[in-house]
């Protein structure tokens, strides 16, 4: 079993109303009128403004009742950004002093610059442990220092169909973010599409990864102007997902999947990997399975019971890589048949 630590109330308060502070940010600094589109049975907003003799459409969310509520009081909220600023430096520093972990800067700064660029505004969703990372504010538990929290690299992903059917794009494109950024494109078997870059000196590494049904191959990303390798499994990770806040200068909004999918999704892969079920990189995937389990179980058992449910719903395959990997991790698979009870 894990040791628990608890973030204070007054640090679940001030995350939520940092949560809150960006969103409110993300949508005033959109300019243009706010349009409703249809587009099959799914509905967005976009923000049209004329550019030229052509009018442009910026994405701005999925329609819902609290995308509805800030537009509503868009004239408002750009009134206040300024106010708002302050206030999130305000909260930021609170958080730190409470102990929350920051984002180093090396993926703040990038972090940072891709969403400036529109990358989680157009569905870009951080995954693996740069995701797991972010799950302090959004549990209200400290992260465990040591290996299940380390990594060098930042894995975005998103839909396919999704980046298709937006019809809009990160501006300027993410080529030229990277490269501001002294980042280089890797190249790949597929001559002419990059998905991955690395940057010189720190060894960051940034990858685009995209839900795949069968072949994992390389696909287009039009939203992100880039290319995505094809993963398997990845299509249960990245639905609906949420908003988040990197604790880095006065914050940044992202988007990760719901830590319910992440925990399942992370013994799926565990025994999935290439390199062998009992390599170093599935330990770590198993930790971090264990770990939000845990937590979840005890404070969310609805969302966590319904995650893992539709998971081994699906059929055979993914059932076998659930139980393998379970079979390693006794307290959890009691944990995870108690939710049944």
């Amino acid at each position: 079993m894990i040791g628990m630590t608890p973030l204070s109330s007054i640090a679940m308060s001030a995350y939520t109303d940092l949560v809150r502070l960006l969103k409110d940010d993300a949508l005033s600094g959109v300019e243009g009128k706010p349009t409703l589109k249809e587009r099959g049975d799914k509905a967005y907003w976009y923000a049209a403004r004329r550019v030229g003799t052509e009018m442009r459409f910026i994405y701005i969310g999925e329609d819902s009742d609290e995308t509805r509520a800030r537009i509503d009081r868009i004239e408002d909220l750009r009134a206040t950004a300024k106010e708002r600023q302050a206030q999130r430096s305000r909260l930021v520093r609170l958080l730190r002093a409470e102990g929350m972990t920051p984002t180093d800067r090396a993926t703040g700064s990038i972090l940072s610059a891709m969403a400036a660029v529109g990358t989680f505004r157009l569905g870009g969703t951080i995954v693996g442990t740069n995701a797991f990372r972010l799950y302090e504010g959004e549990l209200g538990i400290r992260l465990p220092i040591g290996g299940m929290a380390n990594t060098g690299d930042i894995d975005i992903a998103q839909f396919e169909k999704l980046s298709v059917a937006l019809q809009d794009q990160v501006d300027p494109g993410l080529a030229e973010t990277f490269s501001a950024l002294k980042f280089d494109p890797l190249p790949s078997l597929d001559q002419g599409r990059t998905w991955r870059w690395a940057q010189g000196g720190s060894g960051q590494l940034v990858e685009f990864l995209t839900p795949a049904f069968g072949d994992e191959t390389l696909r287009d990303l039009p939203a992100l102007g880039v290319n995505a390798q094809g993963l398997n499994y990845l299509n249960f990770l990245i639905a609906e997902p949420i908003h988040a806040a990197a604790i880095y200068r006065s914050g940044v909004l992202v988007q990760v999947p719901r830590p319910e999918r992440y925990a399942v999704h992370k013994l799926i892969i565990a025994d999935r990997r290439r390199d062998g079920a009992g390599s170093l990189k599935s330990a770590k995937d198993r930790e971090q399975a264990a770990f939000l389990i845990e937590a979840m179980a005890e404070d969310r058992p609805d969302d966590l019971a319904r995650a893992y449910a539709t998971a081994m719903e699906v059929g055979p395959r993914w059932r076998e890589h659930i139980g393998n990997s379970l079979k390693r991790m006794p307290d959890t698979r009691g944990m995870l048949d108690s939710l049944g009870a």
